[in-house]
């Protein structure tokens, strides 16, 4: 079990110098056995992993781009991020470490000045490389960073409608009916139009969408209004200890859900979070409510899916579908009334969890679903293996080239996950968790409550806390164990703390709410 464990921690020795204050020199090493491909990655905002049309979560919902790109490639259904949170997770994407390693812990915690983007190491290996939208990573800057010979950002999340891009160096504001999504994706197959044929290219197109708070294109607006908003089973938990509890009908999986919380312990943190402006009964201040922030949520999520195509379209007309490597993810998940919960950050499947799709018909068969645990620390070494370079030591993921074969490898049967308590968004405690591919267990820091333990397989809901569970404990202390083995092994046993000005509490108008 702990060999499966390799490919995603290092030494703390490795990590201690890869971390400290004089940045490492790229260290290129060329694997020699193919060219150099071209490699697009396309990041979605707040996109939860079963969101898409051929998943048929929700049964009314198109994405046809999302679903051509899957059955022309391959779909990863158990792909989680690091930290259920933009900042940590973009800079788990850029340098493939976990957040206690960079220590982008959280949206207000700076870049420390001492990270590698692997952009830097395509660009020094002769790629062309280009970026596209929201940076939000140590800052809420839009200046361009290391590693991008193009580069068109904007500050902190952005705006849906009359943006303004700083386009190398120079501001350009567009007017109030220029749709976000639309212009990035514009700009980027422009990019694509432009380049050098010589050289091969690195795209990187980090869309704002869907992150809260939702704005379809106009195009959109009101494509959902009349279809039924799907609500999960645990929608209507916690119940705050109801002495009584009805009995659920057979067709009521909402009540169905509370029944299952009447007999089994949920944190005291989730009961609190449902009535804060995280949780269904007072989301965002009560400014919305929740059929229509849905609504919002999927006319929003098809100018993902519009982006995605044109994309697509623009490589097909140009013969370079074949040996171009397309990676499509989200940077977190999102929940929509599970648990009574809206928002992120915690480590329930709906938040961690988010949609990878990856295409590249040279070496991946159409329409694969590859179940094998990955996360986004991943990103990195894959794509630099796509490049023919080698993966730096010090990088905490691995490669999921070798997965496209689906043959038995060498590969984790675990994941990771960590949170850090945030002064503006006291709701949810500091967190760590550990996932295999039936259990899930998550540990509580700081805070006096109790602890969470899952079987997956036959609470996929995870409605049924199974912490006290007496045929369970040895495996429970065993996860505890592992959870503090890999912080440990990976220098996470201090939180890293930054001293950074954070808004008067009570006062929105500074922060990135939503």
């Amino acid at each position: 079990m702990q060999n499966h464990m390799i490919p995603a921690i290092c030494l703390l020795s490795t990590l201690l110098v890869s971390c400290s204050s004089e940045k490492d020199p790229l260290r290129l090493e060329t694997l020699a056995n193919t060219s150099p491909k071209n490699i697009i990655y396309i990041l979605s905002d707040d996109h939860r992993f079963d969101f898409m049309g051929f998943t048929g979560k929700v049964p009314w919902l198109e994405t046809p781009n999302l679903d051509r790109l899957a059955s022309e490639g391959a779909y990863f259904p158990n792909t989680y991020v690091t930290t259920s949170l933009c900042s940590p997770s973009r800079a788990s994407i850029l340098t493939g470490l976990y957040s206690h390693t960079h220590t982008v812990i959280d949206n207000a915690a700076p870049d420390p000045g001492n990270l590698t983007f692997f952009p830097q190491y395509l660009q020094e290996a002769g790629y062309q490389t280009s970026y596209f939208g929201k940076w939000h990573m140590g800052n809420h800057s839009d200046e361009p960073q290391p590693g991008f010979d193009h580069w068109e950002s904007f500050r902190g999340q952005g705006v849906y409608y009359g943006p303004t891009l700083n386009i190398n160096g120079e501001r350009t504001t567009y007017s109030e009916t220029t749709y976000i999504t639309d212009v990035l994706t514009e700009h980027a197959v422009d990019w694509l139009d432009e380049r050098d044929e010589e050289q091969p290219f690195f795209m990187y197109l980090s869309h704002k969408a869907v992150h809260s708070q939702f704005q379809p294109a106009e195009r959109h607006q009101g494509f959902y209004q009349e279809e039924a908003i799907v609500y999960p089973p645990s929608f209507d938990t916690p119940n705050y200890g109801t002495p009584e509890l009805p009995t659920a009908s057979s067709d009521s999986e909402p009540l169905r859900g509370r029944d299952y919380y009447g007999e089994r312990r949920i944190p005291d943190w989730v009961k609190q979070q449902r009535e804060s402006w995280h949780g269904v009964d007072y989301m965002y201040h009560g400014d919305i409510d929740f059929e229509e922030f849905f609504q919002r949520y999927t006319e929003t999520l098809m100018g993902i899916d519009d982006s995605v195509g044109a994309v697509l379209d623009y490589l097909d007309a140009n013969g370079l579908a074949e040996d171009t490597l397309v990676i499509y993810m989200g940077d977190n998940g999102f929940s929509f009334g599970e648990h009574g919960l809206i928002d992120k950050r915690h480590f329930y499947e709906e938040s961690a969890k988010v949609p990878l799709l990856v295409r590249w018909p040279s070496r991946l068969q159409g329409g694969a679903t590859i179940e094998s645990l990955v996360q986004n620390i991943d990103i990195a070494p894959t794509i630099l293996e796509a490049a023919d370079l080698r993966m730096p030591s010090h990088m905490q993921g691995a490669s999921f080239i070798p997965l496209f074969s689906r043959e038995e490898i060498p590969w984790r049967d675990r994941i990771f996950y960590e949170y850090y308590w945030e002064m503006d968004f006291p709701q949810t405690p500091t967190m760590f968790g550990i996932r295999t591919e039936r259990y899930k267990y998550i540990r509580y820091h700081g805070v006096w409550d109790t602890n969470e333990f899952y079987d997956l397989q036959a609470d996929p809901s995870e409605m049924q806390n199974l912490i006290d569970a007496p045929e369970h404990q040895e495996r429970i202390a065993g996860f505890a164990s592992e959870v503090y083995d890999w912080l440990e092994t990976t220098g996470g046993m201090s939180i890293p703390l930054k001293n950074v000005v954070r808004p008067k509490f009570g006062d929105h108008r500074n922060q990135s709410v939503f």
